[in-house]
């Protein structure tokens, strides 16, 4: 086939291998560019799409975002009011244990307090040695039992959110004084009276205030006034014996 160029200068378009019909990009481009001829409008219209596009994948993401917050306050909400509850329980469980506690360290101290004089005369009558009697032998200083345990009122149980400390309760002990008057042959018999009473775990600050000489029936004897004070020992060392015989 014969071609004849009908445009002189015009260079002569090379056929595709496949004889088909070709894209020309360079065309493309230049007809864009042709168009768009201000560079500033291309960027601002490309730097729009971009914002679009950004904008449209912030709310996809915020959206998803705040639908797994929601469902996380939800699952906190009802964790919340589960451990009230628990914490609740636990409070009024610790209330009844410190009422407890409270009541038993009464029934403590007044038990404590029931066999004072018992404990007081076994030691001393244990201690006492030949020829050394005793005549006259009591309390001295305050009167006691001014405020016993039994009159100290258990506080209600503390059931408020607000967890205070709980107040320990002081037990009040009387401080208990002791006087003995009484007379001894023996000098040295006397001596281990006052070792044997200083050595019980009832008995402390065995204090020697006086010792004159007297006449007892004719014979030369030696008047003694003690001063001493009841301890409570540790309940270790406390024996405990039933009052009635065991059949």
């Amino acid at each position: 086939m014969i071609e004849i160029n009908l445009l002189p200068g015009a260079k002569r378009a090379k056929k595709s291998a496949g004889g088909g019909p070709s894209i020309n990009f360079g065309a493309i481009g230049a007809a864009i560019s042709a168009r768009f001829k201000d560079k500033w409008l291309a960027g601002a219209i490309a730097t729009g799409a971009v914002a679009i596009a950004a904008i449209g994948f912030l709310f996809v993401t915020q959206r998803t975002r705040a639908g797994q917050l929601q469902e996380a306050e939800a699952k906190a909400v009802a964790d919340s009011v589960r451990f009230a509850e628990v914490l609740l329980d636990r409070m009024r469980a610790q209330a009844r244990r410190d009422s407890a506690l409270t009541q038993l360290r009464i029934i403590k101290a007044i038990d404590e307090e029931r066999y004072v004089w018992p404990h007081i005369l076994e030691e001393v009558s244990r201690a006492l040695p030949q020829y050394t009697w005793l005549m006259d032998f009591g309390i001295t200083g305050a009167q006691q039992g001014t405020t016993p345990a039994a009159s100290i009122k258990t506080p209600p149980p503390d059931t408020s959110r607000v967890r205070k400390a709980p107040k320990e309760i002081v037990i009040p002990r009387d401080t208990i004084r002791l006087r003995m008057v009484g007379r001894t042959v023996d000098v040295q018999a006397f001596t281990r009276f006052m070792r044997s009473l200083e050595d019980s775990p009832f008995i402390e600050g065995v204090t020697l205030m006086s010792s004159d000489p007297k006449q007892e029936s004719g014979k030369e004897v030696k008047e003694f006034i003690l001063q001493m004070q009841f301890t409570r020992p540790d309940t270790l060392l406390l024996r405990r014996v039933p009052l009635l015989p065991q059949r």
